[in-house]
């Protein structure tokens, strides 16, 4: 059975463009079947194209949070999505979007939650001297940033590191963390027992 896989993004999409070879390698029992956007400018959207891919930009200038959530999880349920993946989506979701997706949504977080959530992990991991940063893979909850913990990989931070060069080799584990934790999910491996996930053989 293939997982029908939704996937927001803001930006350039380099970990939608992991999950799409993923997908298409068959590493991951799945298809992306619709790209959404906030961002008109956002390549996630010319990378959707490329794979012919539906993509969907929405404008939230004019929208509530919550109208704009709406729209969103109208274009989700209409591409018959089963698993909403945030790779790179820069807006926190409203409660209603993510209890109408509850277990459904999954999102990659550059640090080792719970440690430095928010837009800016990798350099608040550097500032804080931690020896070792990361990434996360999780279920999404009503807080940012806070949902089960799925998978998690370690990257040691090396003398004089720069945020761009934490952040290159955090970005590379995410291309793999990302896939995997979908590759469960789509084998129906992952249970969640309040705060934890249980993966299954």
């Amino acid at each position: 059975m293939v997982l029908k896989i939704g996937v927001l993004a803001s930006g350039r999409g380099s970990n939608l463009q992991s999950i799409i070879d993923n997908c298409e390698s068959g590493f991951i029992p799945g298809e992306v079947v619709v790209v959404v956007s906030d961002n008109l400018g956002a390549f996630a959207l010319e990378r959707a194209r490329k794979h012919g891919i539906k993509d969907v930009f929405i404008d939230p200038s004019s929208l509530s949070r919550e109208d704009f959530d709406v729209k969103i999880a109208g274009v989700i349920e209409n591409s018959g999505v089963e698993l909403v993946c945030l790779a790179g989506y820069m807006r926190v979701l409203s409660k209603v979007f993510v209890e109408k997706f509850k277990d459904k949504i999954i999102n990659i977080h550059p640090a080792l939650l719970p440690s430095f959530p928010g837009t800016h992990g990798q350099k608040d991991a550097l500032e804080y001297g931690v020896k070792v940063s990361g990434c996360t893979v999780h279920f999404v909850d009503e807080q940012v940033d806070h949902g089960p913990i799925i998978i998690q990989k370690p990257v040691p931070v090396l003398e004089g590191d720069s945020v761009e060069a934490l952040a290159t080799r955090i970005i590379a584990e995410e291309h793999k963390a990302f896939p995997e934790a979908i590759k469960l999910y789509a084998e129906g491996k992952l249970k969640i027992e309040g705060r934890r996930v249980l993966i299954r053989d």
